[in-house]
């Protein structure tokens, strides 16, 4: 009971250090707003009447308490440009952003894993340095250069799959493929490296030396130990990708929450960014303590509140 109150109270304020830093973060770009929404011909009587309609006259501290204010009533504030509740556009957009971090996190998880036991368990041989020369590739690459050239091969060329939007079942198989591509190299490298450590420990030689069979060593002892770090980085990618890539989904046209903060930033829409990036802290914050749940199933000297 102790820890889960310990982690709502840090919860409580990463999600205020969020929502500040956004507010502020937002309130830095250049341009005007009320310009922005009132449009490029607007008079400068319209324009400050946009100024007061959306509430950019109220000094900075007015409008962050208000901010504040609707997200502890579950308010996540009125988009500028469709006139809905944030919260509605963000339900719209999220299935598609958890789809595409879904089917990711799959394919990352089990290519990369098993690519790092299959370079941690026969290190320095060709295998190994073929896979590391694929990494080294794999993070070396741009997202978006390599989202680009998957384009123009599989759906310019080729003609396979679609360039872009989410019509087809198989709309999603070009972004996730290009994430997949580049976290992919990470957890690879990870578990290989993980997985080494894991093999010179003491309880991995004695499993040895009572005579298991290697594959029950490396499955049962070293790669329970091992996939502790790994997961780690895999929740997180998880968290991070159901709030959206943004980089992704607007090379494809996907319509997630990447898609739509990066059309709300455009259109300088502060409630939808604002409710966005909360939306997306609250996900990751809860990923977060799903792995530490994760971690007393995968190690039981694990105790949560010690």
């Amino acid at each position: 009971m102790s820890y889960l109150l310990r982690r709502l109270i840090f919860s409580v304020f990463t999600l205020f250090g969020v929502a500040l830093t956004v507010f502020l973060l937002l309130r830095l770009l250049p341009g005007d707003p009320a310009r922005t929404l009132a449009g490029p011909i607007a008079t400068q009587e319209q324009v400050e009447a946009a100024r007061v309609e959306f509430g950019l006259d109220r000094p900075l501290p007015e409008q962050f308490l208000r901010f504040v204010g609707g997200l502890f009533r579950g308010d996540l504030g009125t988009s500028n440009i469709s006139k809905r509740p944030v919260s509605e556009d963000i339900a719209a957009r999220l299935p598609y952003s958890a789809r595409i971090a879904l089917v990711t996190v799959t394919l990352t998880a089990v290519v990369g894993i098993t690519l790092g036991v299959l370079a941690a368990i026969k290190p320095y041989s060709w295998l190994d340095q073929l896979i590391s020369i694929g990494t080294l590739v794999g993070i070396s690459m741009p997202s978006y250069w390599l989202g680009i050239m998957l384009i123009i091969v599989f759906a310019v060329n080729l003609k396979w799959l679609p360039a872009s939007g989410a019509e087809r079942p198989e709309s999603v198989i070009l972004p996730a493929l290009t994430l997949t591509l580049v976290f992919m190299a990470i957890i690879v490298r990870m578990t290989r490296a993980s997985m080494m450590e894991t093999l010179r420990e003491n309880y991995v030689r004695t499993a040895r030396a009572k005579g298991l069979a290697e594959r029950l060593v490396i499955i049962k002892h070293a790669l329970r130990n091992a996939l502790i770090p790994v997961i780690t980085v895999l929740m997180l990618q998880m968290g991070a990708l159901t709030g959206g890539a943004v980089l992704i989904e607007t090379i494809f046209g996907w319509p997630g929450i990447g898609l739509m903060i990066s059309e709300a930033i455009n259109a300088q829409d502060f409630p939808t960014v604002q409710g966005a990036v909360m939306v997306i802290a609250v996900v990751i914050i809860g990923i977060n303590f799903i792995t530490d749940l994760l971690y007393t199933l995968l190690d039981p000297r694990i105790r949560l509140g010690k």
